[in-house]
Protein backbone atom coordinates (compact mmCIF):
# COMPACT_ATOMS: atom_id res chain seq x y z
CA UNK A 1 0.00 0.00 0.00
CA UNK A 2 1.13 3.72 -1.43
CA UNK A 3 2.05 5.90 2.04
CA UNK A 4 0.40 9.18 1.73
CA UNK A 5 2.93 11.58 1.91
CA UNK A 6 0.79 14.76 2.39
CA UNK A 7 1.52 15.36 5.21
CA UNK A 8 5.40 15.57 4.56
CA UNK A 9 4.57 17.62 1.61
CA UNK A 10 3.01 20.42 4.15
CA UNK A 11 5.90 20.74 6.06
CA UNK A 12 8.16 20.85 2.97
CA UNK A 13 6.06 23.46 1.71
CA UNK A 14 6.49 25.66 5.06
CA UNK A 15 9.88 25.42 5.06
CA UNK A 16 9.98 26.18 1.61
CA UNK A 17 7.90 29.13 2.08
CA UNK A 18 8.99 30.65 5.20
CA UNK A 19 12.25 29.46 5.97
CA UNK A 20 15.98 30.54 3.73
CA UNK A 21 16.80 28.44 0.97
CA UNK A 22 20.42 28.17 2.32
CA UNK A 23 19.92 23.98 2.38
CA UNK A 24 18.95 21.56 0.31
CA UNK A 25 17.30 18.45 2.22
CA UNK A 26 16.65 15.20 1.03
CA UNK A 27 12.91 15.27 0.83
CA UNK A 28 12.01 13.52 3.98
CA UNK A 29 10.18 15.14 7.35
CA UNK A 30 11.15 13.32 10.50
CA UNK A 31 9.47 13.56 13.73
CA UNK A 32 10.92 10.88 15.84
CA UNK A 33 14.23 9.41 16.97
CA UNK A 34 15.79 6.28 19.12
CA UNK A 35 19.10 4.87 19.28
CA UNK A 36 19.90 4.12 15.41
CA UNK A 37 16.68 4.77 13.70
CA UNK A 38 14.46 7.59 12.64
CA UNK A 39 10.55 8.05 11.96
CA UNK A 40 8.65 10.43 9.49
CA UNK A 41 5.90 12.35 9.73
CA UNK A 42 4.13 9.31 7.95
CA UNK A 43 5.48 6.88 10.28
CA UNK A 44 7.76 4.95 7.66
CA UNK A 45 11.18 3.93 9.55
CA UNK A 46 14.88 4.38 8.65
CA UNK A 47 17.87 3.53 9.60
CA UNK A 48 20.16 6.82 10.35
CA UNK A 49 23.43 6.89 8.09
CA UNK A 50 24.28 10.44 8.93
CA UNK A 51 24.29 10.90 12.64
CA UNK A 52 23.38 14.36 11.99
CA UNK A 53 26.69 14.80 10.70
CA UNK A 54 28.41 12.75 13.57
CA UNK A 55 26.76 14.85 16.68
CA UNK A 56 24.41 11.54 17.60
CA UNK A 57 27.46 9.06 17.87
CA UNK A 58 25.78 7.97 21.20
CA UNK A 59 22.30 6.94 19.23
CA UNK A 60 19.07 9.22 19.16
CA UNK A 61 17.35 10.14 22.80
CA UNK A 62 19.71 8.23 24.61
CA UNK A 63 17.89 8.03 27.49
CA UNK A 64 20.66 8.82 30.23
CA UNK A 65 21.99 12.36 28.46
CA UNK A 66 18.22 12.79 28.40
CA UNK A 67 17.93 12.24 31.85
CA UNK A 68 20.63 14.82 32.39
CA UNK A 69 19.36 17.48 30.31
CA UNK A 70 15.71 16.90 32.03
CA UNK A 71 17.21 16.98 35.83
CA UNK A 72 19.30 19.88 35.03
CA UNK A 73 17.00 22.17 33.26
CA UNK A 74 14.28 21.95 36.17
CA UNK A 75 16.99 23.15 38.35
CA UNK A 76 19.40 25.54 36.08
CA UNK A 77 19.44 26.48 33.22
CA UNK A 78 21.19 29.73 32.46
CA UNK A 79 23.81 32.14 34.39
CA UNK A 80 25.89 33.52 32.10
CA UNK A 81 29.29 33.71 32.97
CA UNK A 82 29.12 36.87 34.99
CA UNK A 83 28.47 34.45 37.58
CA UNK A 84 29.52 30.66 38.81
CA UNK A 85 27.35 28.04 38.85
CA UNK A 86 27.58 24.58 40.41
CA UNK A 87 28.13 22.64 37.32
CA UNK A 88 30.13 23.87 34.98
CA UNK A 89 33.53 23.65 37.43
CA UNK A 90 32.86 20.20 37.61
CA UNK A 91 32.42 19.36 33.67
CA UNK A 92 35.52 21.57 33.23
CA UNK A 93 37.52 19.02 35.54
CA UNK A 94 36.19 16.27 33.96
CA UNK A 95 37.02 17.15 30.52
CA UNK A 96 40.37 18.22 30.84
CA UNK A 97 41.44 14.56 33.08
CA UNK A 98 39.82 12.93 30.56
CA UNK A 99 41.42 14.30 27.44
CA UNK A 100 45.17 15.55 29.60
CA UNK A 101 44.83 19.14 29.12
CA UNK A 102 45.24 21.88 32.01
CA UNK A 103 42.00 24.27 30.60
CA UNK A 104 38.60 24.11 28.82
CA UNK A 105 37.15 26.98 26.93
CA UNK A 106 33.75 25.99 26.21
CA UNK A 107 31.47 27.65 23.78
CA UNK A 108 28.06 26.17 21.87
CA UNK A 109 28.83 25.43 18.06
CA UNK A 110 31.46 23.76 15.85
CA UNK A 111 32.13 27.02 13.90
CA UNK A 112 32.73 29.21 17.49
CA UNK A 113 35.63 26.29 18.83
CA UNK A 114 37.21 26.92 15.56
CA UNK A 115 37.23 30.97 15.70
CA UNK A 116 38.51 30.60 19.32
CA UNK A 117 41.28 27.93 18.25
CA UNK A 118 42.13 30.92 15.62
CA UNK A 119 42.39 33.92 18.35
CA UNK A 120 43.97 31.70 20.88
CA UNK A 121 46.42 30.94 18.22
CA UNK A 122 47.20 34.57 17.03
CA UNK A 123 47.32 35.76 20.73
CA UNK A 124 49.81 33.15 21.58
CA UNK A 125 51.81 34.06 18.63
CA UNK A 126 51.72 37.70 19.57
CA UNK A 127 52.94 37.37 23.67
CA UNK A 128 54.87 33.94 23.25
CA UNK A 129 56.27 33.64 19.44
CA UNK A 130 56.85 37.79 19.36
CA UNK A 131 55.24 37.70 15.86
CA UNK A 132 55.06 41.44 14.77
CA UNK A 133 51.67 43.14 15.86
CA UNK A 134 48.92 42.01 13.06
CA UNK A 135 51.43 39.88 11.12
CA UNK A 136 50.36 36.61 12.36
CA UNK A 137 49.31 33.88 9.79
CA UNK A 138 47.73 30.49 10.23
CA UNK A 139 48.44 28.00 8.05
CA UNK A 140 44.62 25.50 7.01
CA UNK A 141 44.55 22.37 4.60
CA UNK A 142 42.99 22.83 1.15
CA UNK A 143 39.57 21.15 1.53
CA UNK A 144 39.01 21.78 4.98
CA UNK A 145 35.43 22.49 6.01
CA UNK A 146 34.99 24.00 10.02
CA UNK A 147 31.94 26.40 9.27
CA UNK A 148 29.78 29.11 7.76
CA UNK A 149 31.68 32.53 9.78
CA UNK A 150 33.67 34.69 7.65
CA UNK A 151 36.64 33.39 9.63
CA UNK A 152 35.81 29.95 8.14
CA UNK A 153 34.98 30.72 4.63
CA UNK A 154 38.46 32.55 4.19
CA UNK A 155 40.12 29.72 5.10
CA UNK A 156 38.08 27.47 2.52
CA UNK A 157 38.90 26.94 -1.20
CA UNK A 158 35.51 25.99 -2.13
CA UNK A 159 33.91 28.79 -4.14
CA UNK A 160 30.44 27.55 -3.06
CA UNK A 161 31.26 28.87 0.62
CA UNK A 162 33.31 31.67 -0.16
CA UNK A 163 31.68 33.15 -3.76
CA UNK A 164 29.97 36.65 -3.25
CA UNK A 165 30.90 37.09 0.95
CA UNK A 166 34.04 39.09 0.66
CA UNK A 167 36.71 40.48 1.53
CA UNK A 168 38.04 37.61 3.26
CA UNK A 169 39.99 37.52 6.76
CA UNK A 170 43.85 37.97 5.94
CA UNK A 171 46.57 36.06 7.63
CA UNK A 172 45.15 32.62 6.51
CA UNK A 173 46.85 30.70 3.85
CA UNK A 174 46.47 27.08 2.27
CA UNK A 175 48.67 24.33 1.77
CA UNK A 176 47.73 21.07 -0.09
CA UNK A 177 46.03 18.49 2.67
CA UNK A 178 48.67 15.32 3.26
CA UNK A 179 51.66 17.49 2.33
CA UNK A 180 54.09 17.73 4.84
CA UNK A 181 56.78 19.49 2.81
CA UNK A 182 54.58 21.90 1.34
CA UNK A 183 53.78 22.38 5.09
CA UNK A 184 57.19 22.62 5.82
CA UNK A 185 57.82 24.80 3.66
CA UNK A 186 55.03 27.64 5.21
CA UNK A 187 56.76 27.06 8.70
CA UNK A 188 60.02 28.28 7.57
CA UNK A 189 58.01 31.53 7.73
CA UNK A 190 58.29 32.82 11.70
CA UNK A 191 55.44 34.84 11.27
CA UNK A 192 53.30 31.60 11.19
CA UNK A 193 51.64 30.66 14.50
CA UNK A 194 49.50 28.13 13.77
CA UNK A 195 48.31 25.08 11.34
CA UNK A 196 44.59 24.29 11.93
CA UNK A 197 43.79 20.53 9.93
CA UNK A 198 40.82 18.12 10.63
CA UNK A 199 42.80 14.55 11.01
CA UNK A 200 40.32 13.12 8.56
CA UNK A 201 38.70 15.66 6.19
CA UNK A 202 34.64 15.10 6.07
CA UNK A 203 33.04 17.33 4.09
CA UNK A 204 35.73 16.86 1.18
CA UNK A 205 34.36 13.22 1.54
CA UNK A 206 36.12 11.74 4.43
CA UNK A 207 39.55 12.00 3.09
CA UNK A 208 41.84 9.58 5.35
CA UNK A 209 45.72 11.11 5.22
CA UNK A 210 48.78 8.59 4.80
CA UNK A 211 50.16 6.93 7.38
CA UNK A 212 52.07 9.28 9.49
CA UNK A 213 50.79 12.73 8.29
CA UNK A 214 49.75 13.39 12.24
CA UNK A 215 52.49 12.73 13.59
CA UNK A 216 54.73 14.78 10.69
CA UNK A 217 52.88 17.68 11.73
CA UNK A 218 53.39 17.09 15.54
CA UNK A 219 57.32 16.84 14.99
CA UNK A 220 56.82 19.67 12.39
CA UNK A 221 54.90 22.13 14.93
CA UNK A 222 57.82 21.60 17.76
CA UNK A 223 60.73 22.19 15.04
CA UNK A 224 59.41 25.45 14.08
CA UNK A 225 57.27 26.46 16.91
CA UNK A 226 53.60 26.72 15.24
CA UNK A 227 50.72 25.47 17.08
CA UNK A 228 49.25 22.26 16.00
CA UNK A 229 45.13 23.00 15.87
CA UNK A 230 43.13 19.50 15.30
CA UNK A 231 39.65 20.54 14.12
CA UNK A 232 38.01 17.09 15.83
CA UNK A 233 34.72 18.33 15.83
CA UNK A 234 32.96 15.81 13.53
CA UNK A 235 36.02 13.28 14.14
CA UNK A 236 36.08 13.20 17.76
CA UNK A 237 34.51 11.70 20.52
CA UNK A 238 34.82 8.01 19.09
CA UNK A 239 33.39 8.16 15.83
CA UNK A 240 36.82 6.92 14.00
CA UNK A 241 37.67 3.90 16.65
CA UNK A 242 39.61 5.79 19.15
CA UNK A 243 38.18 8.51 21.77
CA UNK A 244 40.13 10.88 19.34
CA UNK A 245 41.72 10.50 15.29
CA UNK A 246 44.65 12.24 16.61
CA UNK A 247 45.30 9.19 18.92
CA UNK A 248 45.99 6.72 16.57
CA UNK A 249 49.34 8.74 15.80
CA UNK A 250 49.71 9.70 19.45
CA UNK A 251 49.75 13.26 17.83
CA UNK A 252 48.93 15.33 20.65
CA UNK A 253 47.55 19.15 19.31
CA UNK A 254 48.56 21.88 21.20
CA UNK A 255 44.72 22.84 20.48
CA UNK A 256 41.93 20.46 20.68
CA UNK A 257 38.50 21.38 19.12
CA UNK A 258 35.44 19.54 20.22
CA UNK A 259 31.76 19.59 19.19
CA UNK A 260 29.04 17.60 17.56
CA UNK A 261 28.71 14.49 19.72
CA UNK A 262 29.78 16.24 22.84
CA UNK A 263 25.95 16.86 23.08
CA UNK A 264 24.84 13.46 21.79
CA UNK A 265 22.85 16.02 19.40
CA UNK A 266 20.55 17.08 22.57
CA UNK A 267 22.42 20.40 22.76
CA UNK A 268 25.11 22.81 20.78
CA UNK A 269 28.06 22.66 22.82
CA UNK A 270 31.78 22.58 21.67
CA UNK A 271 34.93 23.09 23.62
CA UNK A 272 38.17 24.05 22.76
CA UNK A 273 41.28 22.46 24.93
CA UNK A 274 44.58 23.43 25.84
CA UNK A 275 47.47 24.15 28.15
CA UNK A 276 47.97 26.83 30.43
CA UNK A 277 50.67 28.59 28.10
CA UNK A 278 48.35 28.38 24.90
CA UNK A 279 44.79 29.05 27.15
CA UNK A 280 46.50 31.98 29.59
CA UNK A 281 47.64 34.13 27.03
CA UNK A 282 43.31 35.09 26.60
CA UNK A 283 42.58 37.21 29.51
CA UNK A 284 38.97 38.39 31.40
CA UNK A 285 37.16 40.28 29.11
CA UNK A 286 38.69 39.25 25.28
CA UNK A 287 36.83 36.40 24.55
CA UNK A 288 33.66 34.71 25.53
CA UNK A 289 29.89 33.61 25.05
CA UNK A 290 26.79 34.45 26.78
CA UNK A 291 25.32 30.24 26.64
CA UNK A 292 29.06 29.02 26.46
CA UNK A 293 29.25 27.12 29.59
CA UNK A 294 25.50 26.79 30.92
CA UNK A 295 24.77 24.31 33.45
CA UNK A 296 22.59 22.74 30.75
CA UNK A 297 25.27 21.93 28.56
CA UNK A 298 28.01 21.33 30.88
CA UNK A 299 25.26 18.13 32.50
CA UNK A 300 24.83 17.14 29.18
CA UNK A 301 28.28 17.05 27.90
CA UNK A 302 29.26 15.35 30.94
CA UNK A 303 26.72 12.65 30.42
CA UNK A 304 27.02 12.51 26.85
CA UNK A 305 30.89 11.51 27.67
CA UNK A 306 30.30 8.99 30.49
CA UNK A 307 28.08 7.36 27.55
CA UNK A 308 30.81 7.06 25.22
CA UNK A 309 33.34 5.58 27.97
CA UNK A 310 30.66 2.94 29.51
CA UNK A 311 29.16 2.06 26.27
CA UNK A 312 32.88 1.37 24.87
CA UNK A 313 31.75 3.41 22.06
CA UNK A 314 35.12 3.57 20.29
CA UNK A 315 35.43 0.11 20.17
CA UNK A 316 32.08 -0.96 18.26
CA UNK A 317 33.45 1.84 15.88
CA UNK A 318 36.09 0.51 15.12
CA UNK A 319 34.95 -3.64 14.73
CA UNK A 320 32.20 -2.18 12.93
CA UNK A 321 34.11 0.37 10.93
CA UNK A 322 36.54 -2.92 9.99
CA UNK A 323 33.36 -5.20 8.97
CA UNK A 324 31.69 -2.32 7.02
CA UNK A 325 34.33 -1.60 4.67
CA UNK A 326 35.29 -5.11 4.07
CA UNK A 327 31.74 -6.01 3.04
CA UNK A 328 31.82 -2.90 0.30
CA UNK A 329 35.17 -4.14 -0.45
CA UNK A 330 33.56 -7.22 -1.73
CA UNK A 331 30.62 -5.81 -3.60
CA UNK A 332 33.19 -3.02 -5.20
CA UNK A 333 35.19 -5.84 -6.65
CA UNK A 334 32.51 -6.15 -9.03
CA UNK A 335 30.96 -3.10 -9.65
CA UNK A 336 31.10 -0.55 -11.85
CA UNK A 337 28.86 2.16 -9.97
CA UNK A 338 31.45 2.60 -7.11
CA UNK A 339 35.00 2.95 -7.04
CA UNK A 340 36.12 2.92 -3.92
CA UNK A 341 35.17 2.91 -0.19
CA UNK A 342 37.11 4.98 2.46
CA UNK A 343 36.77 5.79 5.92
CA UNK A 344 37.91 5.12 9.72
CA UNK A 345 36.07 3.47 12.24
CA UNK A 346 31.74 4.18 11.71
CA UNK A 347 32.95 7.38 9.34
CA UNK A 348 33.01 6.37 5.56
CA UNK A 349 32.10 6.88 2.31
CA UNK A 350 31.94 5.65 -1.12
CA UNK A 351 33.16 7.21 -4.55
CA UNK A 352 30.43 6.92 -7.25
CA UNK A 353 31.68 6.42 -10.63
CA UNK A 354 30.46 9.62 -11.79
CA UNK A 355 31.23 13.29 -12.51
CA UNK A 356 31.03 15.46 -9.24
CA UNK A 357 28.17 17.51 -11.33
CA UNK A 358 26.28 14.49 -11.62
CA UNK A 359 22.88 13.71 -9.94
CA UNK A 360 24.27 10.11 -9.57
CA UNK A 361 24.94 9.61 -5.60
CA UNK A 362 21.58 12.05 -5.14
CA UNK A 363 19.72 9.76 -6.76
CA UNK A 364 21.25 6.51 -5.21
CA UNK A 365 20.38 8.11 -1.64
CA UNK A 366 16.53 8.55 -2.75
CA UNK A 367 16.71 5.51 -3.51
CA UNK A 368 18.08 4.51 -0.18
CA UNK A 369 15.51 6.71 1.49
CA UNK A 370 12.66 4.57 -0.06
CA UNK A 371 14.48 1.34 1.23
CA UNK A 372 14.60 2.99 4.40
CA UNK A 373 18.12 3.97 5.02
CA UNK A 374 18.86 8.06 4.95
CA UNK A 375 22.44 8.87 4.08
CA UNK A 376 23.27 12.22 2.07
CA UNK A 377 25.89 12.91 -0.58
CA UNK A 378 29.02 15.54 -0.40
CA UNK A 379 30.95 17.09 -3.16
CA UNK A 380 28.70 15.51 -5.75
CA UNK A 381 29.97 12.08 -5.69
CA UNK A 382 30.59 10.60 -2.67
CA UNK A 383 27.92 9.11 -0.03
CA UNK A 384 29.06 9.62 3.40
CA UNK A 385 27.94 6.72 5.61
CA UNK A 386 28.30 7.68 9.42
CA UNK A 387 25.58 5.99 11.78
CA UNK A 388 25.41 6.33 15.52
CA UNK A 389 28.24 4.39 17.13
CA UNK A 390 25.61 2.49 19.04
CA UNK A 391 24.48 0.14 16.15
CA UNK A 392 24.69 -3.69 16.77
CA UNK A 393 26.79 -5.72 13.90
CA UNK A 394 23.64 -7.18 12.89
CA UNK A 395 22.02 -4.05 11.94
CA UNK A 396 25.30 -2.96 10.40
CA UNK A 397 24.95 -6.28 8.28
CA UNK A 398 21.41 -5.07 7.37
CA UNK A 399 22.54 -1.67 6.49
CA UNK A 400 24.87 -2.93 4.55
CA UNK A 401 22.36 -5.52 2.81
CA UNK A 402 20.16 -2.80 2.20
CA UNK A 403 23.03 -0.52 0.44
CA UNK A 404 24.32 -2.80 -1.75
CA UNK A 405 20.82 -4.01 -3.34
CA UNK A 406 20.31 -0.58 -3.80
CA UNK A 407 23.73 0.08 -5.45
CA UNK A 408 22.59 -2.89 -7.73
CA UNK A 409 19.87 -1.13 -9.52
CA UNK A 410 22.36 1.38 -10.52
CA UNK A 411 25.28 -0.66 -12.33
CA UNK A 412 24.62 -0.17 -15.99
CA UNK A 413 22.80 -2.70 -17.72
Amino acid sequence: MAIDTKLSEQFIDLEHTHGAHNYHPLPVVLSEGKGVFLWDVEGKKYYDFLSAYSAVNQGHCHPKILSALSNQAERLTLTSRAFYNDVLGKFEAYITNLFGYDKVLPMNTGVEGGETANKLARKWGYMKKNIPKNKARIIFAKGNFWGRTLAAISSSDDPISYLGFGPYMPGYDLVPYNDLEALEAEFKDPNVCAFMVEPIQGEAGVIVPDEGYLSGIRSLCDKYNVLFIADEVQTGIARTGRMLATDYEEARPDILILGKALSGGFFPISVVLADNEVMMCIKPGEHGSTFGGNPIAAAVATEALRVVQEEELALNSLKLGKIFREQMNNYIQSSNIVTLVRGRGLLNAIVINDSPESDTAWNICMSLKENGLLAKPTHGNIIRFAPPLVITENQLLDCVNIIISTLKAFEPK
